[in-house]
């Protein structure tokens, strides 16, 4: 599906949203988690996210800024790949909302710089795991039980995003990888004149100065996670 028709499908849900009712979203938890991260050293600014829920509600704008990333100052991580054990992020939860619908985003990848825009599609089947209640050993709350109620999104240099949904104490489903495309108008849509959000920290550029930026290198799984149909 293009682009352009999944713009579409967020601009009639936001109409229909202004026009009719919109059903009570119905979770067995309170709200589902939006979060965001990039591979160690790989800084992003993410200036927008728009989410639309099943029900055709919109949640514009529903997070901005720094992801979650991680930075060693020894220079012990590696950029290669995704690290070998995520968390959910930097987000939100989406409170009000249903299940995830449409998620559009456009942000910056600050070391190559480059600023990339993509739209995609939640899959039913995914939908269907985030209400899946599972056995589960949670150490901490003393659960036994878990959701995987995190929609984990990876932005990475060369535009490459990948999504997951998780739990606290479940590993990892990949939902999907995608392309993204390049945003022609540059940063903020040209409004910052080609500046991009942040210049990069000490570390990353001591890290990219030593061994460059592995593009290419966040096409596959994390070995621990499953891969969805």
């Amino acid at each position: 599906m293009s682009r352009w028709l999944l713009c579409l499908i967020l601009a009639l849900g936001l109409a229909g949203c202004q026009s009719s009712a919109v059903p009570k979203a119905k979770l067995p938890y309170a709200a589902w988690y939006l979060g965001f991260l990039a591979p160690n050293y790989m800084q992003v600014w993410l200036e927008r996210a728009d989410i639309s829920d099943i029900n055709g509600l919109i949640f514009p704008n529903a997070m901005g800024g720094v992801v979650a990333m991680g930075e060693p100052a020894s220079l012990s991580a590696t950029a290669k790949g995704w690290p070998k054990r995520i968390g959910s992020g930097k987000g939100r939860s989406m409170t009000g909302l249903d299940l995830p619908y449409v998620v559009s985003l456009r942000w910056q990848s600050l070391v190559e710089p480059q600023t990339y825009h993509a739209a995609f599609l939640i899959p039913d089947w995914a939908r269907k795991k985030m209400v899946e209640r599972l056995p589960a050993e949670c150490p901490v709350s003393g659960r036994t039980s878990d959701y995987r109620k995190d929609l984990t999104i990876g932005l990475a240099p060369g535009g490459v995003v990948k999504v997951w949904i998780m739990g606290p104490c479940l590993d990892p489903i990949e939902v999907l990888t995608l392309q993204a495309e390049i945003e022609p108008q540059g940063p903020y849509q040209g409004k910052m004149k080609g500046q991009y959000a942040l210049p990069l920290t000490e570390v990353t550029q001591a890290y990219i100065a030593k061994y460059g930026v592995p593009y290419g290198s966040w096409w596959a799984p994390i070995p621990y996670t499953t891969v969805g149909p």
